[in-house]
């Protein structure tokens, strides 16, 4: 049973962010740099990194636990989800010693950011229909990276991108994923924003890779080993997307628990009627249930599970999804026309909650997942 309490280290630790998130202007839909500065100098966003390279230590565990407290505050920092936790992960357990010396440190310190580009047009995330290769230049030893990403986040503000491209396996003739570290202003690397509905502070964009050239040490870890590098950093992306969700349903229904003590009709607050009190303690319980999945999958990613830690993973990516689109929808409901004005800051969430139904991968691929590698039901693809 008190595996499923935090510690008092994880207690002091939320409280710190909270009240640090707290203490800023939302950054909901507005720059976030400064706001990601000041968390990096206070230890927050390289919480996740080895302490040798200036992280703190901690793991997956501790980083989902700040990026959640900040959302609760209206102060979620979407590239959490990328640079530290995908990109700062793969580094750390897979690059050489010269990468760790080169992106970790500063990765912690907040002084650089990294991308990560996996979907294509044609491919979405599926690692086998990944057309972006990358061949070997037999006179220099240099990679020729060739290929588009789409829906890359912060690409513009990132010092360089983490791009998931395929080498040819020299044995089987077949094409084998591995990782690529991309300077943002390497030589045929080009990026076009996508016109996006999403107002967010971080911007989606189109990669286009034309034979851009990379040195031999740009290839991260092992070159045979990308599959299994790839998958280190996908955990901890569904791990963070669940944060982030549970954080934003959080600050939504937040918002509408205020609202509904306050808002009086008929001589009563609103909150005194079931109608409007039910939802928003189903909204709570989904929440709660959602991170008691999240926090099950970070100790198991975090303990060096990866197997457990990726059926959980999905689990709580798609709890948390869920329970934060019902939390957002709810609040709007909950302050009626209110709910749409730019005063109250809640409308602009009807968009922003369901990326985590769709993104880094749909609640029906999940779903998918579920049934056939939890439940042994035959594969529908």
């Amino acid at each position: 049973m008190t595996t499923l309490l935090e510690s008092e280290e994880h207690k002091s630790l939320r409280e710190a962010v909270s009240a640090f998130a707290a203490s800023h202007p939302t950054t909901l839909g507005k720059d976030s740099r400064r706001f990601w500065q000041d968390a990096a100098k206070l230890g927050y966003i390289g919480v996740n990194l080895p302490e040798a390279y200036g992280g703190g230590g901690g793991g997956i565990a501790e980083l989902s636990l700040v990026l959640e407290e900040m959302g609760a505050a209206g102060n979620p920092l979407l590239m959490m989800i990328v640079s530290p936790a995908i990109c700062g992960t793969v580094i750390s357990r897979f690059g050489t010693e010269a990468q760790k010396q080169e992106w970790l440190p500063a990765l912690a310190d907040g002084s650089r950011m990294m991308a990560f580009g996996i979907t294509e047009p044609d491919a979405g995330s599926n690692s086998h229909r990944i057309t972006t290769t990358a061949r070997r230049d037999p006179a220099s030893g240099d990679w020729l990276l060739t290929g588009r990403k789409v829906f890359v986040s912060g690409v513009d503000i990132a010092d360089a991108t983490l791009v998931v491209g395929r080498t040819e396996d020299a044995r089987t003739g077949r094409l084998k994923p591995c990782l690529f570290i991309v300077p943002r202003d390497a030589d045929g690397f080009q990026r076009r924003p996508i016109d996006m509905e999403l107002d967010a502070a971080e911007k989606q964009f189109e990669l286009v890779l034309d034979d851009v050239r990379l040195p031999a040490e740009a290839l991260v870890g092992d070159e045979d080993a990308g599959l299994l590098q790839l998958f280190a950093g996908l955990n901890p992306e569904r791990v963070m997307t669940a944060a982030f969700a549970i954080g934003m349903g959080r600050y939504a229904l937040s918002k509408a628990v205020e609202y509904a003590r306050e808002r009086t009709v008929w001589k009563a607050p609103i909150g005194a009627h079931q109608a409007i009190a039910h939802p928003l303690a189903q909204a709570h319980i989904d929440l709660e249930l959602a991170r008691l999945m999240m926090q099950k999958a970070a100790r198991l990613y975090d303990a060096g599970d990866d197997i457990g830690a990726g059926e959980a993973a999905n689990m709580a990516k798609y709890a948390a999804g869920e329970a934060c689109v019902k939390a957002v929808d709810q609040a709007v409901h909950t302050l009626g026309g209110n709910g749409l004005t730019r005063e109250y800051g809640l409308a602009r969430l009807i968009t922003a909650s369901r990326v985590a139904r769709i993104a880094p991968v749909s609640r029906e691929m999940i779903l998918n997942y579920v049934s056939h590698q939890t439940l042994g039901l035959p594969k529908s693809y």
